[in-house]
């Protein structure tokens, strides 16, 4: 079963959050408004993850320029595990622990990778559930304005 969003509807306003990153850097709703925010709740242990790393990296600089912010919400795991998966394999996204950020109580997830996208005005633009790849991210993002349309 995928994961569930909790009152997360695409159109309605994103929730109030705060994350604070891994390197600690801090971010709200409001401090990232008129940026398109693109939310990867995520796991070290997970596959499926692993397997939309390339594409996320590769979309992250694309789009960067753009107002591309991604934060990857790591969902409970030791700060220790997640720094040494990084090791290995560093990404450039925002990497925000569940213990850090009000995020992940808007989420109930069973399975990863979950992805919210939040549009420039603040709005919840879309969700996938579960692997995505390239193509299906490229559209995901396509719902607020980045990309070339379909």
């Amino acid at each position: 079963m995928a994961g569930r969003l909790l009152a997360i509807e695409r159109g309605e306003p994103a929730p109030h959050f705060a994350v604070k990153t891994i390197d600690g850097e801090r971010y709200t709703n409001e401090s990232l408004k008129g940026k398109v925010v693109l939310i990867e709740f995520w796991a070290t242990w997970c596959q499926y993850c692993k397997k939309d790393e390339p594409a996320l990296e590769s979309l992250t600089k694309e789009f960067e320029k753009d107002g591309l912010v991604v934060l990857a919400v790591d969902m409970g795991e030791p700060r220790r595990r997640v720094k040494k998966y990084l090791e290995a394999s560093p990404r450039t996204c925002k990497i925000v622990l569940a213990e850090d950020t009000t995020l992940a109580a808007i989420c109930e997830a069973r399975t990863y990778p979950l992805y919210v996208l939040i549009d420039r005005d603040g709005n919840v633009a879309a969700t996938q559930h579960g692997a995505a790849g390239e193509g299906a991210l490229r559209r995901l993002l396509r719902n607020a304005g980045l990309g070339e349309e379909a």
